[in-house]
């Protein structure tokens, strides 16, 4: 197999993957207005795509198109070689298309209205390879109805292979044919033609330089249409610039060069079709990043508001959690000097009470005071469970007001209508629904409230008793209490022995050890606080952390999660529109063009 049908074989499966990919998103269902209408003329586009695989084998349809009196029946009479249509002499204008077949053409195969058309049959070589339609005139001053002459022209146009853009010195620059030659020259090749050689100038370069901008022109033709006409009718062979119109459309456009037009046609009409769909997504879509950008206040709105709630719940607990983080600190310490102050500061209320058993005088005090202390303990422990159901309350509800849930739907559902999403903003929930809603994300994130609190506590004792800080605590309470020993065992042991003057008492007074004990509670009462403060410090941070943490896993998907996820695959949407446009592009590039045609660029 020689590389070019390697080639072609490779550019035909292209072009059936980007056809599939266009199903493929046509499948795709979507809320937002702009991609259905978009759907719309893809399905449509699918439609004219099978439309043409039929056609494949089918004479190539040569389309006359321009205004009213610029020679387009007397330009098919001559390439047909014989009058099959009336001319501008006889009547005003074209009405009904004039269809000119060969007798052996199946018109079946064209996919064309047939009831619509005027039916010539007329035995001409020109004939065997194309079908020519004489169409009405498209700047006609008849009222746009379902039988105008413009409807009529509309109808065919989507048919056309080849479209024979007919003009004069007169007409060429008509505002209403140019209008409606932008709509016609989708999805066919172009052929440029000026008649009435034989008295009007040849304006064919200014003409061009007015197309250029649009169209890729590559030649205009500057005929006589009735001379060429009655030199084929006296046996004479025509000459000029209709010769090689003849010759393009005999021999040029014979059935192997079917194939090359009716696929750049096909392209064209992808890439056209897309282009447009992208322009009028762009068009619609700033409203869908106002629509985002007022989501992301909502949710940041929700965000703050439960952040807020969390973190008062955790400070209203927050001795609660500092008597957990004490104990905490304690045993990864273990036994030292400085955790038994740490464990008797923790338990000091409880020492404080158990010290009024000494105060019993006898055995009713003594249960009377068992029931008071067993009544603390269950009261703290209380206090616990309660901190934490509390904490979990906070975190499975919205902190919102429901005067301000309604103020956010209301506000959201302007922006959905602004953005076209009419589907989701009809379905408006009410505030319950939407607490149901918040109710049914709950359960994303929100485990044991417990859990997350025990493992911030062992967090903050392992980031603020490390063995560093350990060490520096005990050295300072270490260091008074060594001071203290230094002086008894040197009283007791240096000063008794070896004092000179036995009359002084060599031992330490009771005062000594008074003051001692009341500095050595002052010292660690003021290191035990300066360690709490530090850990309250941490426990703080963290604890901030972890209410904006909860808070922004509770509104990970906020209270529209439908909106967001309609926004996210408008947004896979036009990514797949630019990844098509792309592709159609990229086929459309490469495919070989006929170069003796015009098309749109």
């Amino acid at each position: 197999m020689a590389d070019s049908e390697l080639a072609q074989i490779g550019l035909f499966a292209e072009i059936d993957e980007l056809v599939r990919r266009l199903r493929v998103f046509v499948a795709a269902e979507s809320a937002w207005e702009p991609l259905g209408y978009c759907q719309a003329i893809v399905r449509r586009l699918l439609g004219r795509v099978e439309t043409l695989r039929i056609r494949l084998e089918a004479p190539l349809v040569v389309v006359t198109f321009g205004g009213t009196g610029v020679g387009k029946s007397s330009l098919v009479n001559a390439l047909v070689g014989r009058e099959c249509t009336r001319t501008g002499r006889e009547r005003p204008t074209t009405t009904l298309p004039v269809l000119i077949a060969h007798p052996d053409t199946n018109l079946d195969s064209l996919g064309l209205p047939l009831s619509e058309f005027e039916l010539v049959r007329i035995d001409s070589p020109i004939l065997r390879d194309i079908v020519v339609v004489d169409c009405p005139d498209p700047d006609t001053s008849e009222a746009e109805t379902a039988d105008s002459n413009l409807a009529r022209l509309r109808k065919v146009l989507p048919h056309c292979d080849v479209l024979l853009l007919v003009s004069t010195q007169q007409k060429y620059r008509s505002a209403r044919v140019r209008d409606e030659l932008r709509q016609a020259a989708e999805g066919c090749r172009l052929l440029f033609v000026q008649t009435h050689a034989d008295h009007d100038s040849d304006i064919r370069e200014d003409w061009r330089r007015q197309l250029a901008e649009t169209y890729a022109v590559p030649e205009v033709f500057f005929v006589d249409s009735v001379r060429a006409l009655q030199d084929q009718q006296a046996g004479r062979r025509p000459s000029g610039d209709f010769a090689r119109l003849q010759d393009l459309l005999t021999s040029r456009v014979a059935s192997s060069q079917r194939l090359q037009v009716r696929r750049a046609n096909l392209l064209d009409l992808i890439h056209v079709a897309i282009a447009h769909c992208r322009e009028h997504v762009a068009a619609n879509l700033p409203a869908i990043e106002k629509l985002e950008a007022e989501l992301e206040i909502q949710r940041q709105r929700l965000h703050e508001a439960m952040t807020a709630r969390l973190r008062d719940e955790l400070v209203a607990s927050q001795g609660l959690w500092e008597r957990r983080l004490l104990t905490a600190v304690t045993e990864r310490w273990g036994v030292s000097l400085f955790s038994s102050m740490l464990r008797v500061y923790s338990g000091l209320g409880n020492l404080i009470a158990s010290a009024t058993l000494w105060r019993a005088r006898s055995s009713v005090q003594m249960a009377l005071i068992g029931v008071v202390q067993g009544s603390r303990w269950l009261s703290s422990k209380q206090q616990e469970r309660e901190a934490e159901t509390s904490l979990q309350r906070a975190a499975s509800s919205l902190g919102l007001e429901d005067d301000l849930l309604r103020e956010s739907q209301l506000v959201l559902s302007g922006f959905l209508r602004d953005a076209r999403l009419t589907t989701l903003s009809s379905n408006s929930k009410t505030v319950q629904e939407l607490r149901q809603e918040a109710a049914r994300v709950e359960g994303q994130f929100l485990g044991d409230a417990g859990q997350r609190i025990d493992g911030m506590v062992e967090e903050v004792a392992k980031r603020r008793s490390g063995k560093l800080i350990r060490m520096w605590y005990e050295t300072l309470l270490l260091s008074f209490v060594g001071f203290v020993l230094y002086r008894v065992l040197k009283s007791f042991f240096y000063d008794s022995m070896f004092a000179d003057d036995l009359r002084h008492d060599p031992y330490l007074s009771g005062a000594f050890y008074i003051n001692a004990g009341v500095i050595f509670l002052l010292w660690t009462t003021l290191l035990v606080m300066m360690f709490t403060r530090r850990l309250r410090g941490g426990l703080q941070r963290k604890g901030d952390q972890l209410a904006a943490e909860l808070a922004r896993q509770r509104t990970s998907e906020g209270l529209f999660p439908a909106c967001e996820e309609v926004c996210r695959g408008i947004h896979a949407d036009c990514e797949t529109l630019v990844m098509l446009a792309e592709k159609a592009r990229s086929v459309r590039e490469r495919i070989a063009r006929p170069p003796q045609f015009g098309a749109a660029r």
